[in-house]
């Protein structure tokens, strides 16, 4: 990318990398991979260039994205090089953070845990959408993933990466979704405790394999009872966990000021989703810098901090 360049539509201090395109899954709810078609993964010297590039001009914090992020290199040599790229970008000057979105749980690479344990610029979070947690729906779902499977995982990575924040994507209402199938899903949800959750409501994405071959058998009604049900229960879940944080110290880098506060985000929490650190404007702060916070206190989604 020698004399490139890249308009960034994000503050100057961070920016959204994509590492590949397309996806080779065939999950049955999904039209991504009709619209995209199959996984294509970028030349890893163009994705170092741009990153040196961004780094040169100040970009501190890197958002690595693609339909399928644990895919990367699969379809060049047919291996698993996604822990091999972030170790060789997490080396280049002026990265400070490196942040993982939109991982698959099945094959997932297992030394990518390695290189966040190794290298502190690389964030203790990982994005990675589960979608539920019944056998009988994941089958449904063609997840090729097990409950025991998906617990095994989860299990893993908080072993493997003490202090890991998952963030994860579930889905309710699904075709054949029975009460039994939804709080087996809750069940789920309160033993996982995820850091960061989201939800949504099964809607038929003309084309793919659950249109052709399921009804909507599931109620819009029922679909929203059993989303406002999961969302408050996270909501609780969520509180706890920021509650936990009060009283330490975080390195947070600056976003931007509204009112009476600075507006962070630690490592955990990635732009415009994740919950935010605000902190009492007692002194001028520079948007783009890292400082370090004391957690005075929190909300259920947020925490307040003090320099």
């Amino acid at each position: 990318m020698e004399g490139a360049s890249r308009k960034l539509t994000t503050p100057s201090h961070y920016a959204y990398i994509k590492i590949g395109e397309g996806c080779n899954r065939q999950c049955a709810y999904c039209a991504i991979p009709k619209m995209t078609g199959r996984h294509v993964s970028r030349d890893k010297k163009e994705i170092l260039d741009e990153v040196r590039m961004l780094a040169g001009q100040g970009v501190k914090e890197f958002q690595l994205i693609a339909q399928e992020l644990t895919y990367y290199g699969v379809d060049i040599d047919g291996t698993r090089q996604i822990a091999q790229l972030v170790r060789e970008m997490s080396e280049i000057k002026g990265v400070q953070w490196i942040r993982l979105h939109y991982a698959y749980p099945k094959d997932f690479p297992m030394d990518l845990l390695d290189v966040m344990n190794e290298k502190p610029n690389v964030c203790r979070y990982l994005d990675v959408a589960l979608q539920h947690v019944s056998n009988s729906v994941l089958k449904r779902m063609r997840r090729h993933m097990t409950k025991e499977e998906t617990m095994a995982f989860v299990s893993e990575l908080r072993r493997r990466v003490p202090g890991i924040h998952l963030r994860t994507t579930l889905m309710v209402g699904f075709p054949g979704e029975t009460d039994q199938d939804f709080e087996e899903l809750m069940e789920f949800v309160r033993w996982a405790r995820f850091e960061r959750m989201g939800a949504f409501a099964y809607s038929e994405e003309d084309g793919t394999y659950s249109a052709r071959h399921y009804k909507d058998d599931v109620p819009a009604k029922v679909k929203q009872e059993r989303l406002d049900r999961l969302m408050a229960l996270q909501q609780r879940i969520s509180e706890e966990i920021e509650a936990e944080k009060v009283g330490t110290t975080m390195r947070v880098v600056v976003d931007r000021k509204e009112g009476d506060y600075y507006i962070g985000r630690s490592e955990f929490c990635s732009p415009e989703v994740d919950p935010e650190v605000l902190i009492h404007a007692s002194r001028r702060l520079r948007k783009g810098q890292f400082y370090d916070v004391k957690i005075t206190d929190n909300e259920a989604f947020d925490l307040f901090a003090e320099l």
